[in-house]
């Protein structure tokens, strides 16, 4: 189950790009929660407070808690503006969350005991992450900020695949109910011989 984050927010009345700007100058981000049957709102977050969350894998995959004025709303970030080059957060997008419905969210991938797999203690095999996150469906309260890949087993020749994936109580994958042309790999172990026999074509 995915721990819950509280942020603190306050009411935004003033909107516009010239009022935006200004909110950005004081330290301020500018957002909007939308989703469910309530009219969309706008909030204002605190950027150092926001800085420092993003920093963390939960910030993207877990139920956040936006409290504004005592009344909390249960939402998942939904989309992030950064400016070019400075670090600097320009806006956020923040969808309801209905903890009675199921949702969609991508959750970050964790490879564990790679180097004490036969794979990752030999010299010569080379051992390849495809994916980083998996796309799950689930109830609120079953989120998981991460799932483990366990790779302890894993030995050269060995490819893991998304249907290979441990889930929590209560997760699925939706891609897998597409078929087998959807269960893609996400883990692969080859002999470095056998990367730059496949390489080698390509050069040519």
């Amino acid at each position: 189950m995915s721990k819950t984050h509280e942020i603190k927010v306050t009411a935004r009345d003033v909107q516009g790009k010239g009022a935006s700007r200004r909110l950005r100058h004081a330290g301020v981000i500018p957002a909007v929660v939308y989703g469910g049957e309530a009219a969309p709102i706008n909030i204002n977050l605190d950027h150092n407070q926001i800085w420092l969350a993003q920093q963390n894998e939960w910030f993207y995959s877990s139920i956040l808690d936006l409290n504004l004025d005592g009344q909390v709303t249960k939402v998942l970030l939904r989309d992030m503006q950064r400016h070019p080059f400075k670090q600097l957060i320009i806006h956020l997008d923040f969808l309801r969350v209905n903890e009675n419905e199921a949702l969609t969210a991508n959750v970050p991938l964790h490879f564990v005991n790679e180097d004490t797999s036969p794979a990752g203690k030999a010299a010569d095999v080379v051992v390849t992450h495809e994916l980083k996150e998996v796309t799950v469906s689930c109830l609120p309260k079953d989120l998981p900020e991460s799932i483990d890949v366990d790779l302890g087993e894993l030995k050269a020749g060995d490819v893991i695949y998304l249907s290979d994936i441990k889930l929590p109580k209560g997760v699925e994958i939706p891609a897998l109910a597409q078929g087998k042309d959807h269960d893609d790999a996400i883990v692969t172990a080859k002999h470095g011989k056998e990367d730059a026999a496949d390489e080698a074509p390509a050069a040519e």
